[in-house]
């Protein structure tokens, strides 16, 4: 009796050892999902199996179940029907315990805006259409220079300096001598005169008012800003058009950002753009690309995008650094995560996630990036879904087993 329970014993150690290894084999990449991986599983499936590999390298091939990759990893066996025959559905398989394994994500190109993705930097320059030059419009000398230097800050009609113009006060005698001639005709000729010569109507009509000529004007700045060159000094002799003082506006200013080269293209003019100063934290300033100027910087391959900013209070000062981020211009357009997206050299993929466990790279064309976000712009649907986590390692079986990318346009 004691016989007959160790031979007993021993057989049921046996049936345990042969069920272990049948279950060891229960894992494998691209399978219908179907019997266990070994050689006796495969011959009562009917299935064929043409080598063992590791799928994580996939270029590996061995003849043996018990190989171990190079990595050290177990080998599973690739199956003759698991390549795409006659008109069934291209595409390979994966069973949901690999997919868990793998941690492959499925997620679906949906509609979208883009975010803003390109940051570069920047410089506040002067806004350059906003000068003012004060000249004399006649000869004359400077009787009186009022206390301004090249960078002060004045405001609208603030006075710079006072002219002596004997040309002034002989053409205000004849505009009186004109006027007692009592003929409206002449009189207001004269008075035309007068206004091309510079003077102003509230200078005209004191003269008119009083009957004394005054040759003396005060030169004053037509806008407020700062003053860029100051010629006016005491004593100096002018002539005719000579330029007294130069005045930059500061309502507004310009932002020079410099766009890299490759990335000019996204960059078009009307486009909202958004600054932030280190003088000004927390704080940014909205404006708009005013212009790309046509020239690119040949020692930093740049471009410069200028962006008009409003200046309120004047605190946006010249020179100073800013950080820009150009936006998107709000349109929408079919999005898939960057992640998803392989680049190939030749051509650009994503992975399908079919029907029933299956997935099939398909060839996309993508536009612009942001905001881990990719522009799809042919190639996928709104609403298809596609693997954004593990997309490579499938991809490489996919090329292992001759399954052909959907082409953009659709087809087989």
């Amino acid at each position: 009796m004691t016989l007959d329970r160790t031979n007993a014993m021993r057989w049921g150690t046996g049936v345990l050892a042969v069920t272990m290894l049948a279950g060891g084999g229960g894992y494998w990449l691209g399978q219908k999902g179907g019997p266990a991986t070994t050689e006796t599983g495969s011959a009562q499936s009917g299935r064929k199996i043409l080598y063992w590999y590791d799928p994580m390298v996939p270029a590996e091939h061995y003849d043996n179940p018990n190989s171990l990759s190079s990595m050290g990893m177990k080998t599973v066996p690739k199956y003759a029907d698991d390549a795409p025959m006659g008109d069934a559905m291209p595409g390979v398989s994966v069973d949901p315990a690999a997919r868990q394994n793998l941690g492959m994500r499925v997620v679906a190109a949906e509609m979208g805006a883009l975010p803003s993705a390109l940051t570069v930097t920047g410089t506040i320059d002067f806004n350059q259409r906003d000068v003012a030059i004060v000249q004399a419009r006649s000869g004359g000398f400077v009787t009186r220079v009022y206390a301004r230097a090249p960078g002060d800050v004045i405001g609208a009609g603030a006075p710079i300096a006072d002219l002596q113009l004997p040309e002034w006060g002989g053409a205000q005698t004849e505009f009186l001598a004109v006027k007692r001639l009592g003929k409206p005709e002449l009189t207001a000729a004269a008075r035309q005169r007068l206004r091309l010569m510079g003077m102003s109507d509230a200078l005209i009509g004191e003269v008119e008012r009083t009957g004394r000529t005054n040759g003396t004007v005060t030169i004053r700045s037509p806008i407020a800003g700062v003053i860029q060159s100051l010629d006016a000094r005491q004593g100096v002799t002018l002539g005719a058009g000579q330029t007294l003082a130069q005045v930059s506006g500061i309502g507004t200013v310009w932002l020079n950002a410099a766009v890299p080269e490759a990335q000019a293209g996204i960059v078009r003019v009307g486009q909202s753009a958004s600054a932030t100063l280190t003088a000004f934290p927390g704080e940014s300033f909205a404006g708009r690309v005013s212009a790309m100027l046509p020239a690119a910087q040949a020692d930093s391959r740049t471009l410069t995008a200028r962006i008009e900013l409003a200046n309120r209070g004047g605190r946006l000062r010249p020179g100073m650094f800013a950080a820009v981020a150009l936006g998107s211009e709000g349109g929408q357009a079919l999005l898939v995560p960057s992640e998803a997206v392989i680049r190939t050299g030749a051509r650009t993929l994503v992975m399908l996630a079919l029907a029933d466990g299956r997935y099939r790279p398909a060839e996309v064309r993508t536009g612009r990036e942001g905001g881990g976000k990719t522009e799809v712009l042919a190639g996928l649907a709104a609403g298809e879904k596609l693997v954004a986590s593990g997309q490579f390692l499938l991809d490489s079986e996919a090329s292992l087993t001759g399954i052909a990318a959907r082409p953009i346009g659709g087809g087989k």
